[in-house]
């Protein structure tokens, strides 16, 4: 159990296919496991190309073949605030975590990471951009995701744990 709440954000490039596919599963998978309350997640762009924009379509019926709605949420892009604001910042690859290592200097830096850290099943580094290929990339991008969202929630738990019995 987590007792101190966590706020994690989950970065992208345009805020329209990786990272709200993450927000959206996070979300998911933390209501499974009833940690809902204590866990908040939102996603966001380096760029504001896509601010206000659903979903890339692509990625809504690829989340939505395994049960996760993230046609609700909206493009939108990292300000200064957030690296504030959050715990931890979710970068899906090197260059999108180059960007907000810059914005978040020195004081805010220790809390980026890339996303595939957390995983146990893929060797890449990069959770790959699926917006210009084909449906089967949302597809990948999706099973990355869950692996490492589930991966990245225990290590929060396994973290707070240890940081409450000491």
């Amino acid at each position: 159990m987590i007792m101190n709440s966590q706020k994690i954000l989950f970065i992208c490039m345009g805020n329209i296919c990786r990272s709200p596919s993450a927000e959206g599963v996070f979300r998911k998978i933390l209501s499974d496991r009833n940690l809902h309350q204590e866990i908040q997640a939102d996603s966001a762009g380096t760029e504001g190309w896509h601010t206000g924009s659903a979903p890339d379509k692509r990625a809504q019926h690829a989340a939505s073949q395994r049960g996760i709605d993230i046609s609700g949420l909206r493009a939108r892009q990292v300000i200064a605030e957030d690296l504030e604001f959050y715990d931890l910042i979710i970068v899906m690859d090197h260059e999108n975590q180059s960007r907000m290592r810059h914005l978040a200097g020195e004081q805010h830096g220790h809390k980026i990471r890339l996303l595939l850290e957390y995983s146990e099943r893929f060797s890449d580094t990069e959770v790959p951009d699926p917006y210009y290929g084909g449906d089967h990339g949302f597809d990948l991008v999706l099973d990355m995701i869950e692996e490492s969202c589930e991966q990245l929630i225990q290590h929060l738990i396994d973290y707070n744990s240890r940081h409450l019995s000491e």
